[in-house]
């Protein structure tokens, strides 16, 4: 870190903010990048949301539970919010939203068919930067329908590079950029660039709108915006408060209501005269009578028409303030630029001074898309199964059918989401990777978020954290105590004191949900867990969501491991909290003896002492238990087999000895039950610096699961570690079970299978937030076993590394898909040459959800700056 740094504004604002003294996070953006499509906005008796609100009814429906806009900014609780609109004059619609594929329309699920990029940011959002490019001829929708409806699970998806729209830089650059002056000041920046070589139209208009929360209680406030003349308009409300928002130029304001248009969508009455649609029928089919023009509503629309000369910036300036300002504009400029400035200063003082040039701007915009992901969430489960008053009820049906057993669920939270497009709804274990990756930026945000997933308004009575939106009782990896422990540390390491209220409360849930897990899902009550879904998707034999065909139960080698390295995790802060209050050792030694028992069942299991290790093979494999009683290890060589190298922990001597309990416990094992203690790391030996290791991995296994790791023929790819071996690329897993026979076949990319709507592919691609997980392990052993410790790298090659030489190669390996090449190329943007030396496209990153296991291309949500953003870490 740079310690000669200049004042830093943004660790002032953070500080500020969590002491409770401003509210620099009141405003952010907050909106969602698509809130149609969404669960919660769907009331059809058929659980269709795809289709009960699609992209082409959005325009004309005001949506119950959020908004969604384009570079949307809202406060806090989305009362107010404020968005981008754009027409290039050819479009049957304004380009308000973001268009993308429902999970029918698309030949690998649903995905977004735009182009952008988050560019800049900071944590409290005093600076954001994004930018959108949006072609100045027609918008390709139907052929981007048509096209993709026509191709097969075995074809690429067509994105709207391939359409050709930007292949003579018929399109607009479009920025949109926000600076905050105070809490309560804030300047909105829209800047245009015509990359084209003729002129072209293109209708900048910004839009402000209240979210309909009338409706569902007819005797709430309606608010609204008023005309005040010389391009101010005054915004009246109880929630967020009353302000005043100024004009640059000379623009038109256009008035309506955030009402539905009921005459359109569903052949009945309309409750205003003026609609959402109002502004969309207004400029695209010049429908006068569509706005208001007493000038005031709910919605307004600020209408900067344009003709965009080649290369010629376009810039609309507007600024929402609280107070009463003579001369909006005077020190807009200069507030920008020293905001700018700002950030440049405070991301001086997070990165390391080697992080420069390419892998900088790789890191920057990394970190940007996390702050970018944002989004108000609100669902209130009850409400939703039960309708409003005085609204349509929905079908009995719902009642029983999807989260019907979350009726405790009540969200109405800043939270982080994996992408605001692809998934603008919270996924537990997505959200734990978001914290991690957090944590060196706002460790208080990453905090909040933990404290958020376990708390009364979330986690299911029973102990069980919701899953994510789609089915709530769905079960994820349980990483939240691992992200709280990472969290933990960086705060401590930061602030130079442990935040430890923070740990006890996160301990005291956490205690909860542990035992959830242990009641639901060790069926048979023998420390062995099916867990099933786990978040990895069709990366089995089954779909691991529905039961087993034709009875028995899959007893799963990742499930197992991830409650293994729980316990641990579990372990590790109840030592840390020991060190503190005494009351918590008996809980050390709780998890202590529980990871044990979980090590000695996933070795010997049942009366025929089949465990999920294979000593033959040197792999972990789930194993098959039938209703007869026998028990079948399926021999596919997945992640699941390379998930047990992450239950780890390292704690020093020191606290060893201050434990006397646990050293008590642990000696009694290691006389008492050998059997158990020879199957996991040695915790009396001390190396490195005078650490002990619990692992459920001695140096052997260790070494026999690196074996096919670090494979070229297996696991390791150029671009980071693949999540089935290679070797099915030309002979596929084949089993046999009543009459019935499953294949699986290394993907290195896209899905053939439907499981999941077919866009989520664990047969063969690289995943980020596991690779994350497989080099941390990596570096715990290291730290451990010091550089003695050599495994051959690549397997076959005849050379030797250490732990932390091969935890930086994949590192590096996983850096190579970002950053550019000795071609000038980013392999994970693809094989488009505009992507790669396009001058406009050509430093503007995305973030993939996955990526393929050969040519590492990006692949899935293209925006998932959630849990890629551990790349920034890297």
């Amino acid at each position: 870190m740079n310690s000669s740094l200049p004042e830093n504004p943004e660790k002032k604002r953070l500080l500020a903010h969590y002491s409770n003294q401003e509210n620099w996070l009141k405003w952010g953006p907050y909106l969602s990048d698509r809130q149609w499509g969404t669960v919660r906005e769907d009331y059809s008796a058929d659980g269709d949301a795809w289709n009960f609100i699609t992209h082409e009814m959005a325009r004309s429906k005001a949506f119950r539970w959020g908004e969604e806009g384009l570079g949307g900014f809202s406060d806090e609780r989305q009362r107010f919010c404020v968005g981008l609109a754009l027409w290039n004059g050819r479009d049957r619609i304004l380009k308000e939203r973001l268009f993308g594929l429902t999970n029918g329309q698309g030949n690998h699920g649903e995905d977004v068919k735009e182009i952008y990029y988050h560019l800049d940011g900071t944590p409290s959002h005093s600076y954001m930067k994004m930018l959108y490019k949006y072609p100045l001829q027609e918008f390709p929708y139907e052929k981007l329908i048509v096209e993709n409806g026509a191709r097969t699970r075995l074809e690429p998806e067509y994105e709207i590079i391939d359409t050709g729209c930007f292949d003579q830089n018929e399109y607009a650059d479009v920025f949109i950029e926000f600076a905050k002056n105070d809490t309560e000041d804030l300047l909105f920046k829209y800047t245009a660039y015509n990359r084209g070589t003729t002129a072209a139209r293109l209708d900048l208009i910004p839009q402000l709108w209240f979210r309909n929360t009338w409706k569902a209680d007819p005797a709430a406030e309606r608010p609204e915006i008023l005309n005040q003349g010389k391009n101010t308009l005054y915004i009246r409300s109880s929630d967020p408060g009353d302000y005043h928002c100024y004009a640059d130029g000379n623009p038109e304001f256009l008035f309506t209501n955030n009402e539905t248009n009921n005459q359109l969508l569903y052949q009945s009455a309309n409750a205003s005269s003026y609609l959402k649609d109002g502004i969309n029928e207004r400029i695209v089919n010049n429908r006068l009578d569509a706005v208001n023009p007493a000038g005031c509503g709910n919605k307004a629309a600020v209408w900067y028409k344009a003709t965009l000369e080649p290369g010629v910036a376009f810039t609309v300036r507007l600024r929402l303030s609280k107070s009463r300002l003579n001369e909006p504009f005077k020190d807009f400029d200069a507030i920008f630029e020293q905001r700018v400035s700002e950030t440049d200063v405070f991301y001086d003082g997070q990165l390391p001074e080697k992080c420069k040039g390419d892998e900088l701007n790789v890191k920057r915009q990394a970190l940007a898309g996390l702050l970018w992901n944002k989004q108000f969430y609100s669902f209130e489960v009850n409400r939703w199964l039960n309708g409003d008053q005085g609204v349509v009820k929905p079908p009995a049906i719902r009642k029983k059918g999807r989260n019907s057993h979350w009726k405790h669920f009540a969200a109405n939270d800043i939270m982080s989401m994996p992408d605001k497009w692809e998934y603008p709804w919270f996924a537990a274990w997505d959200l734990a990777f978001h914290c991690i990756s957090f944590a060196a930026l706002d460790a208080d945000f990453a905090k909040k978020q933990l404290l958020l997933l376990v708390s009364a308004n979330y986690i299911h009575p029973s102990g069980q954290l919701p899953a994510y939106e789609w089915d709530f009782g769905d079960v994820n990896p349980p990483v939240h105590a691992l992200a709280t422990w990472h969290v933990y540390k960086a705060d401590k390491k930061d602030k130079g004191r442990g935040d430890f209220k923070f740990l006890v409360e996160m301990f005291n849930k956490l205690l909860l949900n542990f035992t959830w897990w242990v009641n639901q899902k060790d069926s048979e009550g023998n420390n062995i867990f099916e867990g099933g879904f786990l978040g990895l998707d069709n990366i089995g034999v089954f779909n691991r969501s529905q039961p087993v065909p034709g009875g028995g139960f899959l007893e799963q080698a990742d499930g197992t491991s991830w409650m293994a390295m729980y316990a641990l995790n579990m372990m590790e802060i109840s030592m840390e909290l020991a060190l503190e209050d005494d009351a918590y050792e008996s809980m050390v030694v709780k998890f202590s003896e529980h990871f044990l028992y979980i090590a000695g069942s996933m070795a010997i299991m049942g009366e025929d002492s089949t465990g999920l290790w294979d000593d033959c093979d040197g792999f972990y494999y789930d194993m098959l238990r039938k209703p007869d009683g026998t028990a079948d290890r399926l021999r596919l060589r997945s992640m699941v087999g390379l998930i047990p190298m992450f239950a780890q922990i390292l704690f020093e001597e020191d606290k060893w000895l201050k434990l006397p309990q646990l050293k008590t416990r642990l000696e009694w094992f290691s006389k008492e039950r050998p059997d158990l203690v020879s199957l996991v790391s040695h915790w009396t030996d001390t190396k490195g610096n005078n650490e002990h290791l619990l692992s459920l991995l001695r140096g052997h296994r260790m070494k026999l699961l690196l074996r096919r790791m670090l494979d070229p023929a297996e696991f390791l790819s150029d671009y980071g570690i693949r999540s089935l071996s290679a070797i099915y690329r030309d002979e596929p897993f084949r089993y046999e079970l009543e009459e019935h026979k499953f294949e699986v076949d290394y993907l290195p990319a896209e899905s053939d299978s439907g499981m999941f709507g077919g866009n989520s592919n664990w047969r063969g691609p690289i995943w980020m937030p596991m690779n994350y997980l497989l080099i941390s392990a990596l570096r715990g052993f290291e730290e451990y076993y010091t550089d003695e410790f050599k495994v051959e790298f690549p397997t076959g090659s005849g050379q030797y590394s250490s732990l932390s030489e091969i935890a930086d190669h994949i590192s590096l390996r996983l850096k190579q898909m970002f950053l550019k090449n000795e071609a000038g190329e980013r392999p994970g943007m693809g094989g488009n040459p505009k992507f790669h030396h396009d001058p406009y496209f050509k430093d503007y990153i995305l973030f993939h959800e996955y990526f393929d296991g050969d040519h590492g291309r990006g692949l899935g949500a293209s925006h998932q700056t959630g849990w890629t953003a551990l790349i920034a870490l890297l």
